[in-house]
């Protein structure tokens, strides 16, 4: 064989060497970034429902469609190239602007439970039937990305943290894959989610042994997606109180960190670690109201004063 093809040959089978071990990073760093981001998947799995409760049933899908349209915009046009910036050239500034995602989750958490306590639902109430079809859709749908935003957000920098120490491009190509699969699989975990009743009323007309259980799913759903409502609201709150907390031990101010962890710690070692793991969210979500609150009061006041009221 001519010696410049052997060394071509030589050539194309280590650069299909190197796209093997970089197709291995890339699986290996994945499983890791997507391990570590699952739990967030939960709370966005748990807050998206609410976007479509109350809606037209045909339009649940579309619906939700388009939601995740936005999201995997969000994702890869949006937060992987900015993360990848602020990876390379500003590392110091992703913590405070995650800490920016987590004071808005806390306000939008902590507006919907003051807006239940005072009564205000019924203002918001009498603006969406001021709303047609189409304006709430879209209403709906801009809110719905608008907030995923913020835990999209978290997502890929949780993401990031667990992979920096493989090289530029496999980090690129990583953040792509845990975006694409866990919107896919939130998505599609929502879309089943909604349209359940649907699927419990289809087995309730048939008269077979799926009846009952069909039966029980349609009676049962409202309840559920009430209580999702509710898990959503709480899973703002706890994300962003967690960011605000994670954020201050980045910067060192580990009062309120340390004292948190404590209170864990204590939890932990007197009743195990599910009851030291629910005490943690259950902190995080009492800093998110906390804040939240804060910012419901300072935006109250900036809106006053600016209407002259």
């Amino acid at each position: 064989m001519p010696s410049g093809l052997a060394a071509l040959l030589d050539d194309v089978a280590g650069i299909a060497k190197l796209a093997a071990a970089s197709v291995d990073d890339v699986g290996v760093a994945a499983s890791r970034a997507g391990t570590k981001a699952a739990g967030l998947v939960i709370d966005d799995t748990a807050v998206t429902p609410k976007y479509v409760t109350g809606l037209s049933p045909e339009r649940e899908l579309p619906i939700i469609w388009k939601i995740a349209k936005g999201s995997l915009f969000n994702k890869l046009v949006i937060l992987v190239p900015v993360a990848m910036l602020l990876s390379a050239f500003l590392p110091w500034a992703l913590t405070p602007i995650l800490m920016l995602g987590g004071t808005y989750l806390s306000f939008e958490g902590a507006e919907k439970i003051l807006h239940k306590l005072f009564g205000n639902d019924h203002k918001e109430q009498d603006a969406v039937e001021t709303l047609n079809s189409a304006e709430l859709e879209k209403q709906r749908v801009t809110g719905a990305v608008r907030t995923d935003m913020i835990l999209s957000a978290e997502i890929v920098a949780i993401s990031l943290g667990e992979i920096t120490d493989q090289a530029l491009i496999t980090q690129g190509i990583t953040l792509i894959a845990v975006s694409i699969a866990i919107t896919a699989g939130v998505y599609g975990a929502v879309g089943l989610l909604v349209k359940l009743d649907d699927i419990g009323l289809h087995l309730a007309r048939d008269e077979g042994a799926m009846a009952g259980f069909g039966r029980g799913l349609v009676k049962i759903m409202p309840y559920v997606l009430s209580a999702i409502t509710v898990i959503g609201t709480a899973a703002m709150l706890w994300v962003g109180g967690g960011i605000i907390v994670h954020g201050l031990e980045s910067f060192d101010l580990s009062t309120l960190p340390d004292a948190i962890h404590g209170v864990v710690h204590g939890v932990e070692e007197s009743a195990g670690g599910i009851l030291g793991w629910l005490s943690e969210a259950a902190l995080y979500g009492v800093v998110g109201i906390i804040l939240g609150s804060v910012v419901v009061g300072l935006h109250s006041l900036w809106v006053k004063l600016r209407s002259g009221h």
